[in-house]
């Protein structure tokens, strides 16, 4: 292997949120989403060049990154991107915020998946917005949303899908016929889609490939901010680089004036790494996959063998959304913390039964969290 996924860097006095929580600790941080990987050779190389020019004056993004992004887009999915249509934006979660604020007014509201990522919900509260959860169930091992519930709860006001796909905290990878139904269930009640589809580039499941919302057909399209960002596939997520991409010219000028004053432009650090990542960074992502699937492999096989845990098959992510609704404990985020292993709480996403573990990290370092997850298991039996 050419990059050295098993080596162990020192998180530990990096002024790492992850790594900060537990600091002095015996527990493993496995919970926020980023990885322990270091990022591709070819990043830190342009990193360190631009660092040593010595100007950090304001900057903008480049005709070239504009250029192998839209590229990358053709190729990966046939999707032909203008590069008007592209805002950039210094993180995804602020793109999530502002698709709320530029899409609603005070009267309307916003749907999402329930179980999902918690800024999903936040972005409606902080807003002033009222927030309807569409059920995440499970049919044929795979978490998805069921819409057949909603027409009678809702009441008109509705404005704003937030979709997530992959999704978060589940690893499902929609397919073209469920995203149909979501396209279908949006044009129906004349909603807005904000597509969050950061982990598009983490697929571990053989076979499955993503879709962008925003392909689908025209009308999807021109209801559609689709939000990217190369921060989780290539471990940049302290840096701040994302993309809104949204073909609608109206929509985008009302992100735009929802921006405006507020939310800073992309710093030039993280505007050098996104070229880079995007331009040399494909051979790193092939073996970290490879990497990713393995760690995937292994984490499903024990994580099943431990009584009262649960895990569905993983389509895309480096998370794991653990069932722990038969486990004899009251919370169980509290019951693995005291074990040694720190996930990330069921109740954030919501709902308490579960866990979601990170499993971006080195093997030995998975390894021994797994070991201390089935000893306190196994103590539960007697």
């Amino acid at each position: 292997m050419a990059f050295n996924f098993d080596q162990w860097v020192d998180r530990s006095h990096s002024d790492s949120v992850k790594w900060d929580k537990y600091r002095g600790s015996d527990i493993i941080p496995l919970w926020v989403a980023d990885s322990d990987f270091t990022s591709p050779p070819a990043v830190i190389e342009a990193l360190q060049r631009r660092v040593a020019h010595g100007v950090f004056g304001y900057s903008h993004p480049s005709p070239d990154l504009i250029e192998v992004f839209t590229r990358r887009m053709v190729e990966r999915y046939g999707w032909h991107i203008k590069p008007e249509w592209i805002i950039f934006l210094p993180g995804l979660v602020c793109g999530l915020t502002l698709c709320v604020r530029a899409c609603t007014e005070e009267h309307q509201s916003t749907l999402a998946p329930s179980l999902i990522y918690p800024p999903f919900r936040k972005a409606a509260k902080f807003a002033g917005r009222e927030h309807l959860a569409v059920p995440l169930t499970v049919a044929d091992q795979r978490w998805g949303l069921d819409f057949s519930s909603m027409p009678d709860r809702l009441n008109g006001s509705e404005k704003l899908l937030l979709l997530c796909n992959p999704q978060n905290p589940g690893g499902t990878v929609y397919r073209r016929d469920e995203l149909l139904q979501h396209h279908q269930f949006a044009r129906e009640h004349d909603l807005i889609v904000c597509s969050d589809e950061i982990h598009c580039e983490l697929l571990l499941e053989p076979g499955v490939r993503h879709i962008p919302f925003a392909t689908l057909n025209d009308d999807a399209a021109q209801r559609s901010v689709t939000l990217m960002s190369p921060s989780k596939t290539f471990n940049l997520a302290g840096l701040g680089a994302s993309m809104a991409i949204v073909p609608n010219e109206a929509l985008r000028q009302r992100l735009k004036r929802a921006r405006s004053g507020i939310v800073p432009e992309v710093n030039l650090l993280a505007l050098v790494a996104a070229q880079a990542a995007y331009q040399y960074g494909q051979p790193w992502l092939d073996e970290q996959l490879i990497y990713l699937r393995a760690n995937r492999d292994r984490l499903a096989e024990r994580i099943n063998a431990m009584p009262g845990l649960t895990l569905l098959p993983i389509e895309a992510t480096y998370l794991a959304w653990i069932d722990c609704s038969a486990l004899p404990v009251d919370n169980p985020h509290q019951f693995f913390e005291r074990a040694g292993v720190g996930l990330s709480a069921g109740l954030d996403f919501g709902d308490r039964r579960f866990v979601r573990l990170n499993f971006g990290c080195r093997w030995a370092l998975l390894d021994e969290a797994l070991d201390r997850m089935a000893r306190a298991c196994a103590a539960l039996r007697g």
